[in-house]
């Protein structure tokens, strides 16, 4: 938390067009086209959800919406903060979610943002629990333009403190990268599967969308496969590699 930085639910119009806009800037679509516009963050407050704002300052700095499931169950649609803010903006979700009675959240992320799993996995402690292929379709915002929307399911705990853990990736290679180096190793006892992703996959995009492709299909196997076989996403390290464990295995 920095200083000065305050995080509040929003309800108004003006201050939910705001927010509308942000996430413009964010995902890189213009202005008269938000990913989410500020009619249906307004029914979205207005059906129970949260719309979350964090100033610094007077500076929108961050926002996030999340809505009610059932069973105990909060959903995070979309969530995004400047650099270094993104834990605040969590933590305001949660304390809203475990306020209502709610004991889990979930959301979604692109597998392939190394940055971002690090995040959800080490820096909250969320599981990821579902591999989904494609999800949204063709999306045409700036950042996800030109690939496939497969997505990363997680689940967070709000009961307990957040904890997760890294096993460093050792076993032998099960497969090549579209780079030519290891994709994915297999611990030899079963406990363990790791996985890489680009080191920055938003500039491959960019740089060449036939290449981040084949990384999306790659990396897309070894979850698919994984998931299969009953493991879930524990832990990212600081070089890319994701850690998949078998439930039940523990650290």
């Amino acid at each position: 938390m920095t200083a000065g930085l305050t995080i509040r639910t929003v309800h108004d119009v003006a201050r939910l067009a705001a927010v509308a806009g942000y996430f413009s800037d964010v995902w890189q679509t213009p202005r008269a086209a938000p990913p989410y516009p500020a009619e249906v963050l307004h029914s979205l407050v207005h059906a129970g959800g949260a719309v979350h704002a964090a100033y610094d300052g007077q500076r929108l700095a961050g926002a996030s919406v999340a809505v009610l499931g059932p069973e105990h169950s909060t959903y995070s649609l979309v969530a995004a903060a400047d650099r270094g803010l993104g834990h605040a903006v969590k933590l305001a979700q949660r304390d809203w979610a475990a306020g209502l009675g709610a004991r889990t959240m979930r959301w979604t992320f692109d597998p392939l943002v190394g940055r971002n799993a690090r995040f959800n996995l080490v820096k909250l402690g969320a599981v990821g629990t579902e591999y989904l292929v494609d999800f949204y379709g063709p999306m045409s915002d700036g950042v996800n333009d030109g690939d496939e929307s497969d997505r990363l399911t997680v689940t967070w705990d709000l009961t307990v403190p957040s904890a997760s853990y890294e096993v460093t990736a050792h076993g032998p290679v099960i497969r090549r990268a579209p780079d030519g180096d290891p994709l994915a190793r297999r611990d030899p006892a079963g406990r363990y599967v790791w996985c890489r992703v680009p080191e920055d996959i938003v500039k491959l995009r960019a740089a060449d969308p036939a290449l981040a492709l084949r990384w999306r299909h790659a990396v897309r196997d070894v979850f698919l496969d994984a998931f299969t076989e009953g493991f879930r996403a524990t832990g990212m390290s600081r070089d890319g590699w994701y850690t998949l464990t078998r439930e039940g295995a523990g650290a």
